[in-house]
């Protein structure tokens, strides 16, 4: 028989509750996002602070470099950003917004992952007040890529 302290009592209750506010589906909340990001980064880790706010468990990994990483996980030059994330299978690249990755989540289309390629004015993580860049979720993978969403 499992034991319930009061402890994973509450953090179970908290967990849910996030899953609540934030409508994200329970297997969102269940797999790790590691984020690969380099040590100096700020709007990485304002990115990362969204994809908690929203019920991702995240674990976060700082490399100098993250190119070989990028090259290994399918991300082209084109699709590049400041950090590079991995989820159930797929990647995630740049400031891609977590109700885009819990739609991925959901969907399972098959694909390498999404991707925001630079670093768009508003996208999560790249708030600058009233500014706001438009800009595209792109998902991606060996037979090419083509809009998820925009913004």
């Amino acid at each position: 028989m499992t034991r319930i302290t009061r402890r994973s009592f509450v953090l179970s209750s908290f967990a849910a509750a996030a899953l609540v506010v934030t409508g994200l589906p329970a297997y969102a909340a269940s797999e790790i996002l590691e984020v690969y990001k380099t040590p100096w980064c700020g709007c990485c880790t304002a990115w990362v602070d969204h994809m908690r706010e929203a019920g991702f468990a995240v674990r976060v990994t700082e490399m100098e470099d993250l190119t070989p990483l990028k090259a290994r996980h399918g991300v082209s030059a084109e699709l590049a950003s400041c950090h590079t994330a991995l989820i159930g299978g797929y990647v995630v690249e740049g400031h891609v917004p977590a109700s885009d990755v819990a739609r991925l989540l959901k969907e399972r289309p098959e694909a390498t992952g999404l991707a925001v390629p630079g670093m768009p004015v508003g996208s999560p993580g790249m708030e600058m007040g009233d500014e706001r860049d438009s800009y595209e979720v792109v998902l991606f993978g060996p037979a090419g890529s083509e809009a998820f969403s925009r913004y």
